[in-house]
């Protein structure tokens, strides 16, 4: 936003705010676990600021490209705060005049001392991702102190967002201001998935971008699914030839290191998802025909009896064919060795079992012995093809919570497997640490960013009705009926007021080790991405790093959030990251007059219980 635009429409800031803290205030995004801020005025920046730090190039890297967003943006708020008490709820009054945007001080803070106590520590999970930073009003110095390198990353996007235009083309902190921050939750993420429609390589950056200037740390990548296989797997290189959707639609093993160096340079880890044995077709058909079931099926969903597949087009790896391992273990233990992260995560979702109708080796091994079932079939493939990853790299697996606690599951699954919990909202969760698995939380019913946008699979009759089969506005469509089966949309404030540790012991909560937000691709490609991304990531990013309920009154924040993440939105577009519009441009120019509840009473609601 330009300085005169925000001049001529913050209709309110000049009658409600005595200087630019009050819009400061609502920064950064997510809020540290602890701001404190002056009272001695604002601290005037000098022309530059130099680092004084160990010497580390992630870190020089990252402050001097920390810098030239400051110095290029010299940001002005979007969205300002004011208490909740005093404002009108149709404010009119106007700035009168740019003369409050002024310099103030003789003295300049020129540098910024960073001590790290520990520059050896990798990025990886558990990583101590905490930070300190003091802007004192007698210094000419900030100090900041981080335990890692990327805890100094963090506290270096928290400066972007605090230091900001003094109005005369200048930089101030408004106030002195001391923070103390660090993550609640080691694993803070989001999926990216390229296998149903192609994802470029810019605008993976700009995901990338997102996620570390929101505090995000994990991309979540579903790399391939049943429909394509972009990604370079030299071992066959007929996976890419056939299963991609074009020779320009792919990632090249090179590409693949240039999107996990971007990412750990700005403290993102790169998880990479290869599904299997569900959703899986394109790619492993071009390796050997024999090892995809049903792959040359309908995918019927008009006959259930001939389902095999919860969406175009089918295809599963064939579990009793022994050729199917050697497969896998080829294409694993390449991409395994590409990717830095320890975390590799393989799927096991949504088996279909009546793919395995179009298995020979399938129906003589349940003609064989009427009491198997499928839970014993999906018990083979843990029992086979954990022990080759495990054989193949001692990275920790991360699987869908489908192979856990869904119909057909597996009757023994290794603890050490991490289970993303997607169905059944906290009750997956409670299953799950029960069992004494760890969990990331991507429940569909609060965290699915895809959802809500209407069903896409073509030729439905559910449409076929001249009256809205949702009337009601309390109906939220949560069956799918003429939508998509995880309706409605996911708003900002569905994201931020989910408790997914609601009513878990002490010793089930140590099983969460965090949350992320999918965003699956069926609807989805570069024009749409960032916007169906952004900014509601950013409210998962506050839930996840300091939580949505106010430590000193117990009450959610929901309402303190708004601002926040309004101008966050902007400080995103401004930065290059499209971020879709949440509200009119009235509600960020004046504080609060879009709230449903002038007075808050609603707040009453949010009293947390668990």
């Amino acid at each position: 936003m330009r300085l005169h635009e925000y001049l001529s429409g913050a209709t309110l800031v000049a009658n409600l705010l005595g200087s630019l803290v009050d819009a400061v205030a609502v920064n950064p995004l997510p809020a540290p676990q602890t701001i404190t801020w002056g009272t001695s005025g604002p601290l005037s920046i000098a022309g530059y600021l130099s680092l004084n730090s160990p010497a580390n190039q992630i870190v020089t890297d990252a402050w001097s490209r920390a810098w030239t967003t400051i110095n290029t943006l010299k940001w002005v708020p979007a969205a300002v705060e004011a208490p909740i008490s005093s404002y009108p709820p149709f404010p009119s009054a106007t700035p009168s005049s740019s003369s409050r945007f002024k310099r103030w001080g003789s003295s300049y803070v020129s540098e910024i001392d960073l001590t790290i106590a520990d520059l050896s520590a990798d990025l990886q999970h558990g990583v101590d991702e905490s930070y300190t930073i003091d802007a004192s009003s007698n210094s000419t110095h900030i100090t900041i102190s981080a335990q890692t390198v990327w805890g100094a990353l963090h506290a270096f996007t928290t400066l972007q967002q605090l230091i900001i235009s003094d109005g005369n083309g200048g930089l101030i902190i408004e106030q002195p201001v001391s923070i103390s921050d660090y993550p609640l939750y080691p694993y803070r993420g989001a999926m990216i998935d390229s296998g149903r429609n192609f994802i470029s390589l810019a605008k993976i950056y700009e995901q990338i971008d997102g996620l570390a200037l929101s505090k995000l740390n994990v991309l979540h990548w579903h790399i391939v699914d049943a429909q394509s296989w972009p990604i370079e797997v030299k071992t066959y290189p007929q996976m890419t030839a056939q299963g991609a959707y074009s020779a320009k639609q792919t990632y090249s093993q090179e590409d693949i290191k240039a999107i996990i160096a971007y990412a750990r340079c700005r403290g993102v880890r790169i998880i990479p998802e290869i599904d299997m044995p569900g959703h899986a077709s394109q790619g492993w058909t071009a390796v050997d025909p024999t090892i995809v079931a049903c792959a040359n099926s309908w995918w019927s969903n008009d006959v259930w009896a001939d389902h095999t597949a919860v969406e175009p087009n089918p295809g599963q790896l064939d579990i009793l064919n022994n050729n199917t391992y050697e497969v896998v273990k080829n294409v694993y233990t390449e991409l395994s060795s590409l990717f830095i992260d320890n975390i590799f995560h393989v799927g096991a979702d949504e088996i279909q079992t009546g793919c395995y109708n179009y298995s020979a080796l399938a129906r003589d091994y349940f003609a064989q012995n009427s009491s198997r079932t499928y839970n014993d079939l999906l018990q083979i493939w843990v029992d086979k093809a954990i022990p080759i990853f495990n054989s193949v790299s001692d990275k920790r697996l991360m699987m869908w919570g489908d192979v856990l606690l869904n119909t057909p599951h597996a009757n023994d699954l290794p603890k050490n497997v991490i289970i993303q919990a997607w169905n059944n909202g906290i009750q997956d969760i409670d299953n799950a640490t029960k069992l004494g698995y760890d969990v990331v939380v991507s429940s569909s019913d609060f965290l699915y960013l895809d959802c809500g946008f209407g069903g896409w699979v073509s030729n439905d009759p559910r449409y076929n009705e001249m009256t809205n089969p949702n009337a009601s506005i309390f109906t939220f469509n949560y069956g799918g009926t003429g939508g998509s089966w995880c309706a409605p949309y996911k708003t900002w404030q569905r994201i931020y007021d989910y408790d997914f540790t609601l009513n878990l012991t002490d010793a089930q909560k140590e099983h969460v080790l965090g949350a992320e937000v999918p965003l699956w691709s069926e609807q989805v490609d570069d024009t749409v991405i960032s916007s169906k991304m952004w900014p509601r990531a950013a409210a998962l990013a506050e839930l996840t790093w300091s939580g949505n309920v106010d430590p000193t009154t117990g009450i959610k924040r929901t309402t303190q959030l708004t601002q926040r993440i309004l101008n966050f939105r902007e400080y995103l577009v401004a930065n290059g990251v499209q971020a879709a519009p949440l509200v009119p441009k009235y509600c960020l120019q004046h504080p609060h007059a879009c709230d449903l509840y002038a007075n808050q009473t609603a707040l009453s609601a949010y009293v947390t219980s668990s």
